[in-house]
């Protein structure tokens, strides 16, 4: 299934992030590691195991993927950033893989009109795993792009190009190891371009976003 979007172009200020929804549901969650402190030397050990039982059992799902990658964190493009996800009664974790930023033809936005005859558009190459192996189909995905500055371009523009089409998650994806692909569509003043994407979703990711850079 996928989510077909008319175009829509606005020229302000970028403000969206990287959000997940279910069928225009959408929620964010957060994995919260427990700790534990030992109190002797002779139960150290045990208090340890302990410790990361309950680590475990207050980030579940994520123990499938390992930790969530944490807010600020800064990123190589190809990198994948584990997250967590939630919406009404699905909750899981992802993985979300920046694979490429790339400059697309300017041709390519003929369909948005004279609105974006100064915009150079920029395409994010997106994977997304379900590591929780939790039911996440139909889930989906948008990044922001950022420009050299690392601050947003000042355009917002979404829908599909000829190659660039942003798909939603398949029924299927709903299962360990499951993966789609997909493709943001972003954009530039330009002259300016896009060499980030940025997550700033959920709690801790707001005001600490992940960006993966190029």
């Amino acid at each position: 299934m996928t989510h077909a979007r008319g175009p829509l172009f606005i020229a302000a200020v970028a403000t969206a992030g990287l959000f997940l929804s279910a069928c225009g549901s959408e929620t964010t969650g957060s994995a919260t590691p427990a700790s534990t402190q030992a109190e002797t030397m002779t139960t150290m050990a045990t208090t340890t195991a302990s410790s990361r039982a309950t680590t475990s059992s207050a980030s579940a799902p994520v123990a499938a993927g390992g930790d969530v990658t944490a807010p600020g964190s800064k990123l190589k493009v190809g990198a994948r950033a584990v997250l967590p996800y939630s919406s009404n009664d699905k909750n899981g974790t992802i993985a979300v893989t920046l694979t490429a930023i790339e400059q697309g033809a300017k041709e390519d936005l003929v369909k948005f009109g004279d609105k974006a005859k100064n915009i150079t558009p920029f395409y994010l190459r997106v994977q997304v795993e379900n590591l929780s192996g939790t039911d996440l189909r139909y889930a989906s995905i948008s990044l922001r792009g950022l420009g050299s500055d690392g601050k947003g371009t000042g355009v917002i523009i979404t829908g599909d190009t000829p190659t660039c089409k942003s798909t939603s998650a398949p029924k299927e994806f709903t299962t360990a190891g499951a993966k789609y692909e997909t493709c943001v569509l972003t954009g530039a003043p330009d002259g300016s371009k896009v060499v980030a994407g940025e997550y700033n979703r959920g709690d801790g990711y707001v005001k600490s976003p992940v960006i993966w850079e190029s």
